[in-house]
């Protein structure tokens, strides 16, 4: 027997829990999992590396980011798609999908959307998919960007940031839930009502107070209650972005119950920081919805442990560090977005330990959830016929974080100077290592694959 591939660890993450393993790869798939003595060392295998784990290192399949703003075309001075891949491959992402905003053009047509396939196509180190874009004028578009490949729409209910990505009313959203559910498509929706915004403080200079005033939990609430209800009426597949309103959880929880077809994420930053501590002119720590109180954090943290949460994913958003307005620290002209697509992992490691969650628990919100989400068949997980797709994750290695030596293409993140704890040693996908330096090999996904 001819093996390609083999890891030796006393700790793989498994579909069945972490245990002592002999994982075999072939042809870029997993073709056997095997009791760790079981022999599969390589002796007498022909033509097998072997690559022995350490005792402080864990098998991770590679984490799956549903939610990653690479920006190019248009604003690959904010990111792109080499240097967003390269972070993710040294965050031990193996998968990303790409969010259909920020990019000139957006990705709300057949023809944005193979532009940006054909501008990805030779730089991406790690496997890449996109979303499209669900906006005022494009419902005629949706199935042929479904058709062609996209893993389903994002909306905003408020204004995106961007002109060229302009948000639905809610009488648009339930036309484009109707055209959606019509084929099966998820919807993925910012969840923020304009309305309530609108008639909120207007945020202003450097008090972190007042920006967070300006982005209330109720504009949150009255937004995901919106998108249940929509849901309820015309039985679409619905996901709520980046929830940071502990406030929403038991809409949530009903909603479920009654069988909606919703899921619900969060981001390492709303599970990591709190607004007590974020200080004032510290427009790094910009995000919306906000970064809020620190009682919502836990309240975030149960949702996750009892499943309301489905899953953790960064909502990379990086700019340049312009855009940030370091020279006045003012909250109301800053762009708003945290990026962090290398650091999720031990951000959400760091803290999950201290709440007494394990590394199942992680890979569970980071890889296998995300891939299910976004119908990844092969992805997420370590088990028989999937992607060899692995992190080698040391979780006991401390380090504090220099924004100068991450792969984003700017050095900018509200985790600059944090102490976290798990290092990434390193990310293989379809069982070969990723060395940043030497050709890119990712692969761009569509729908189903």
């Amino acid at each position: 027997m001819t093996n390609d591939l083999v890891f030796r660890a006393r700790r793989v993450v498994t579909a069945a829990g972490e245990v002592s393993r002999c994982v075999t790869v072939r042809d870029g798939r997993i073709v056997a999992i095997e009791p760790y003595g079981s022999g599969l060392q390589g002796a007498g295998v022909t033509g097998t590396e072997v690559v022995e784990l350490g005792d402080d290192e864990v098998l991770l399949p590679g984490l799956v980011d549903t939610h990653v703003h690479v920006n190019e075309p248009g604003r690959t001075d904010w990111e792109g798609f080499a240097s967003a891949t390269r972070a993710a491959a040294k965050g031990g992402v193996t998968t990303i999908i790409d969010m259909p905003l920020n990019s000139i053009p957006p990705t709300t047509t057949v023809s944005a959307l193979e532009l940006k396939r054909s501008v990805a196509a030779d730089q991406a180190f790690v496997d890449v998919g996109f979303w499209g874009g669900a906006v005022p004028g494009n419902l005629s578009d949706l199935r042929g960007l479904h058709d062609a490949g996209v893993f389903g729409f994002k909306c905003f209910l408020l204004h995106s940031g961007v002109d060229e990505f302009p948000h639905l009313e809610p009488d648009e959203l339930e036309q484009a839930l109707q055209e959606t559910a019509s084929f099966g498509a998820l919807m993925i929706v910012h969840a923020e009502d304009s309305h309530s915004i609108d008639r909120a403080v207007h945020p202003h200079g450097e008090d972190y107070e007042g920006f967070l005033r300006s982005r209330p939990r109720g504009a949150e609430n009255l937004a995901v209650a919106q998108v249940i209800e929509l849901a309820r009426w015309t039985g679409a597949r619905v996901h709520i972005l980046h929830l940071s309103s502990s406030d929403a959880l038991p809409m949530v929880r009903s909603a479920k119950r009654d069988g909606i077809r919703l899921t619900v994420e969060t981001c390492p930053h709303y599970l990591s920081f709190t607004a007590e501590e974020i200080p004032d002119g510290a427009t790094q720590f910009k995000c919306c919805p906000p970064i809020r109180e620190a009682a919502n954090r836990e309240q975030l943290w149960a949702g996750l442990a009892d499943g309301s949460i489905d899953m953790v994913v960064s909502d990379h958003s990086p700019c340049t560090p312009e855009l940030k307005r370091f020279d006045i620290g003012d909250f109301g002209l800053a762009w708003g977005g945290i990026a962090s697509l290398q650091l999720g992992l031990p951000a959400v490691w760091s803290e999950a330990r201290k709440r007494g969650h394990a590394l199942t628990d992680v890979v569970r919100w980071m890889a296998e959830r995300p891939a299910r989400q976004a119908a990844l068949a092969r992805k997420g997980q370590i088990a028989l016929g999937f992607d060899a797709d692995f992190c080698v994750f040391a979780p006991d290695d401390a380090f504090v974080v220099d924004v100068a030596k991450l792969q984003h293409k700017n050095p900018v993140s509200a985790y600059g100077g944090r102490a976290l704890a798990g290092a990434v040693r390193s990310t293989w996908l379809g069982g070969i290592r990723i060395d940043i330096d030497e050709a890119p090999r990712g692969r761009l996904l569509s729908r189903g694959e």
